[in-house]
Formats: C-alpha cells, structure tokens, sequence
C-alpha cells in the first residue's frame, strides 16, 4: 500500500491509534521527497531516524510557502496535481504563498469528510448559493475548489454561484433566497466573512429581511480578512439571524488555510455532542487526521492543554507536500479542540520568526527566482 493509499484509508476510516505510527510515516516520505523540507530539518539537526513522536517532527510556518517552491520530487510528473495560491490579503498579491497539492483526491476526502460531519450531520441534501466563486470561475483558490465539492456532495437543485473573483452579486443573491423563502426550500449558503457582510449591506439596501426555511444554514470562513467593516464571529451569527432567520447552531464558521488540506469548523449543538464553550465563544473541532498543538512562541516547545501559544497542525491530508504546519494564529487547544484568540503581531514571537528566516534560507540556496502569484484561496 502506498503512502497515499495508507492516508485515503485513514481518512475513510480513522482510527486514533493509527494516528501516531502514521504521521512517522508520512515525515519519512516528507523527508525522502521534499528537497527543500530535507534540508530545513537537517538544519535543526532533525532527522526521521531520531524522531519518534509527532511533536518532535519540524513545523513549517505557513509565511515559508511565499517563499520557496515546495516540491515534491516523486510527484513532480503527477497529472493531476493542482496548485493553489493564498489570497495575498495580507502581503501583497505579487508575494503570495503556494501549495503543491499531487492528489487533489485525498483533499476533496478530507474537505468532504468532515464537512459531511460538521456542516451536514443531518444528511440533507440542499439547495445551494456560494458567495464565493466557484472553482470553474477561480480555479487556482483551494477555497472554491472546496465550495465546488460541497455542492457536488451536498447540493440539489436550485443553486447559484453569486460571484467572481471581483465581488459578489447581492441583488442575484438576494433574488435567489427571497424565491427559496416563497417556495420553503431550505438553503445552505457558502461565503467567506466578507462577502456575507456584503450581503447584509445588499439586504439592508432593500430594507426586507428573509426567513428561510428551517434547516438552512451559513458556512462562512475568512474571520475579518478582507472586510472593509469587520463583522465579528458573534455579529455573523446575529446578523444571519437577524436578516435570514437562521438558527445560531446553523451559522458555522470554517477555519481553513491553502497551506493545508483539512479544515476546522465551529462546534455547535448541531454537530458536536461537546460544543459547550462561554457565550459568545467557539471551540473549532478538525478532523482525526488533523493534530492541533500550541507552540510556545519564543521556544516553539508545547505550550500544554489549555494554555496559549502558535496553533500548529500535522495534517495527514497534506502527504504529498509538508504535514507538519505552523500558522499564524494565536490559540489554545484543548481534548483536541482549538480556540482561537488572534493573530500574531508581525515581527513578534521571536521563535516563529527565526524558523521562518531559517526555512527561507534554505528555500533560496535551492529554488530559482519566484515566479510570479496568480490569485486566492
């Protein structure tokens, strides 16, 4: 059995205990195949033969994917392989990360997975409207090639794609759920933060709120990224309750990333046996074959259950480039939970900073000048 072959099969069937020897596995590979990841661990005095837990495996900042061409040798002739560029929001569209992705099945197994989990426990099938362009219309976003398998997966007739890559509709989104009101059809809509707080002002605009029928449901993703007006988490949840009638347990937030190929979302009555958190705050729950930690930011050790560091993931799913991803982000962990609390200033977290400059380093001795970025996630 292959490498991806063991992962698919994990992801179909997981099993805790399989985690662990697995996740070795995979460095291994990561190791043996991804050139500029080999030499970055080398650096850190790292190799796979002493390494024998999960937390002792090298992270990767997800600020080190601008930098370098992540390659993976063995998959380089891949036919298949997709490659996705992050949005760019927040360092400039010309110096925007990359993510090689060889298998593009095994993400849209984990995009799938746990979105039937967390976003579609009740098995509806449901009409669909995306605020975010689809893959046909964005094809080098991770975030629309998503959007287009939920539909695929989870949708049924009707459903609409309000938007391209310069902004939403919001009178064709409006049009479309005031007819899904009319007619009772449940309606689940796709979007990021950004694009539902241009709806809210779209349905502002024509002074009407909707009440969809019961079951319908917003998946929204982004956080404040690219709102000109931020809308807090609380605000969508109320916001979508206010102007759509949504229940609260059915207004979910994703946290997701192009640097990797599984997704977190909100806990929630609706999905989660184990969603009790304070008022007005959200624990996200990721899938068996995501492990979450927080790193301490100075010396990028564990910061223990509970306590705040850099959330850090080993994602199985990310096999055919580096599973093993430091973000950006704030939080804590805990019963394999995450609460997030913000982003890191930039120039802080002393840690993250030199295993950033350290991961360019090696990207420059190795890869040729970057080529220009295409568009986002």
């Amino acid at each position: 059995m292959s490498i991806y072959d063991a992962v698919l099969s994990f992801i179909h069937e997981p099993r805790p205990e399989q985690f662990e020897p697995l996740a070795l596995e995979v460095f291994r590979y990561q190791f043996s195949e991804v050139s500029v990841y080999r030499e970055y661990c080398r650096g850190r005095g790292v190799t796979p033969a002493a390494v024998r837990t999960v937390a002792e495996i090298p992270a990767v900042s997800t600020v080190a994917f601008k930098h370098a061409r992540i390659e993976n040798r063995a998959e380089a002739g891949a036919a298949n392989r997709r490659a996705f560029m992050t949005s760019g929001t927040s360092i400039g569209f010309s110096e925007r990360g990359r993510h090689l992705v060889p298998r593009p099945e095994i993400y849209r197994a984990s995009a799938i997975a746990h979105l039937r989990r967390m976003l579609f426990a009740d098995g509806r099938r449901m009409a669909m409207l995306a605020l975010h362009p689809t893959a046909d219309r964005m094809p080098e976003s991770s975030l629309s090639t998503m959007i287009s398998w939920c539909i695929e997966e989870f949708g049924a007739e009707p459903t609409l794609c309000a938007a391209t890559a310069d902004g939403v509709d919001g009178a064709a989104a409006l049009d479309f759920l005031a007819a899904a009101e009319a007619s009772g059809t449940p309606v689940c809509i796709l979007a990021t933060t950004a694009a539902f707080a241009a709806l809210v002002r779209a349905s502002d605009g024509r002074r009407r709120n909707l009440r969809l029928a019961a079951g319908s449901r917003l998946m929204d993703t982004g956080g404040a990224k690219g709102q000109s007006i931020p809308l807090s988490a609380a605000e969508v949840i109320a916001e979508a309750g206010r102007m759509l009638g949504l229940a609260p347990a059915l207004v979910i937030n994703e946290y997701g990333m192009t640097e990797m190929c599984s997704q977190l979302y909100d806990a929630t009555p609706f999905n989660s046996a184990a969603a009790a958190a304070p008022p007005g705050f959200r624990m996200k729950i990721g899938p068996p074959w995501l492990r979450a930690v927080a790193l301490d930011p100075v010396t990028l050790a564990p910061a223990g259950p509970g306590r705040v560091g850099l959330i850090t993931f080993f994602d199985l799913a990310n096999v055919g480039s580096i599973s093993a991803v430091m973000t950006e982000d704030f939080g804590a962990v805990r019963g394999g939970a995450v609460a997030l609390i913000g982003r890191a200033a930039a120039g802080g977290a002393r840690g993250c900073a030199l295993s950033i400059d350290e991961f360019a380093r090696i990207a420059m001795t190795q890869v040729p000048a970057r080529r220009k970025a295409e568009r986002p996630r």
